[in-house]
Order: structure tokens, then C-alpha cells, then sequence
């Protein structure tokens, strides 16, 4: 799939969020309580004015109920053949991750799975909003090595290693080597309707 400039990815990703917080009936004031995301960024991602990070998107996304997944791509299904050319994908600013949703959407499917590709060295640290539910996931290394530290416990991945969890905390993907780690998450939920740290 082709990326969008960064402005359109921008504008899109602040109309859906503005969406999803007036269908929660939330001012940007409670919003910013729920989320810990200030009040005036979140503002400005409504407007399309700045680049929300992954980190910041997730605190967002779970404040509303919402998956990243949900976020970064148009809420119409695709059935349930979801080809690689038209899979959305996107980067986020601060550790330059690459990002991609591959499950097929508007299935009623409970499971979602993302590709993600880290880069050498990079680091993303996540975290849902309080009181966000507990989220069972996987994450299962393609290729490379990858170092997570779930709620204070750390593990390090090697290609093929696959590690489960109940999320219900902080999360840290760091790249230990210089090339990058391709790895996907697979997560159980209802489709667009959890909160979601994957990354």
C-alpha cells in the first residue's frame, strides 16, 4: 500500500478521533482526564495540526474504546480476504516503527493481527488509558530479536520465539540490535472495540 502524506494521515486521524469522542459524548476536558493526553493536544490532533505518537495514540484509542488499528484505517469492511497491497499501513514519528493492519476488517472476526517492523535500536514504550480492560495478546517474532518489558517483566525474543500475555499494564518494545525486527502481534478482541498496545 501506498503511504499517505503525512498531512492526510494527520487530518484523517484527527476527524476519527474527534468522531469517536463526540459518539462518547466526552469534551476534550474529560477526554484529557480519562487519557492523560493534555488538553490542548489532543485539540491539535483533532485538527489535524500534529503527529500523534504511538504512545500517544494508544492512550487515546483506549480512552475511547478504540484499537489502534481502528484509528489508522476507515471503519468500512473489507470482507474476508485482506490483500497485502491494500492493507493500511503507517509510521510512527518518534521510533519510526512501521506499522501494518493485516487482519481483513468488518468480519465480526475476534482475532486482529499487525506486522510491525522495528527499527535498529529503536524503542516504544505503551500504555492504555486507566481503568482500559485487560488485553490478551501475542507477539511472535519474524525475524530478528526483540526485548520487551511487560508490567516490569523483561524478555528477549529470538526469531520464531512467540510470547503470550494479559496485558493490563505498561508495555516496552526495544530493538536490542542494528537491523531491523519484523515481529506480529496477534490480539483477541472484538473488532474495533478494545483498547490496543499493538505495536
Amino acid at each position: 500500500m501506498e503511504f499517505e502524506s503525512d498531512t492526510d494521515i494527520d487530518r484523517r486521524l484527527g476527524e476519527r478521533l474527534k468522531a469517536a469522542r463526540q459518539r462518547h459524548g466526552l469534551t476534550l476536558d474529560e477526554l484529557a482526564q480519562r487519557t492523560g493526553v493534555s488538553r490542548a493536544m489532543i485539540s491539535r490532533i483533532e485538527r489535524g495540526e500534529s503527529s500523534p505518537t504511538a504512545t500517544v495514540l494508544v492512550r487515546l484509542g483506549s480512552g475511547l474504546g478504540l484499537s489502534l488499528s481502528a484509528l489508522l484505517e476507515d471503519e468500512a469492511g473489507t470482507g474476508p480476504l485482506s490483500r497485502r497491497a491494500s492493507q493500511p499501513v503507517w509510521r510512527d514519528p518518534a521510533s519510526g516503527y512501521l506499522r501494518r493492519n493485516v487482519s481483513p476488517r468488518g468480519t465480526g472476526s475476534s482475532f486482529e493481527i499487525v506486522e510491525v517492523e522495528l527499527p535498529g535500536g529503536a524503542e516504544v514504550r505503551l500504555d492504555s488509558a486507566a481503568g482500559a480492560p485487560t488485553l490478551d495478546q501475542q507477539i511472535w517474532v519474524l525475524r530478528g530479536r526483540l526485548d520487551l518489558t511487560v508490567e516490569g517483566t523483561s524478555h528477549a525474543l529470538a526469531e520464531g520465539d512467540c510470547l503470550q500475555m494479559h496485558l493490563r499494564g505498561p508495555i516496552t518494545y526495544r530493538n536490542p540490535g542494528a537491523e531491523p525486527v519484523r515481529y506480529a502481534v496477534i490480539l483477541t478482541a472484538g473488532s474495533g472495540t478494545f483498547p490496543g498496545h499493538a505495536a
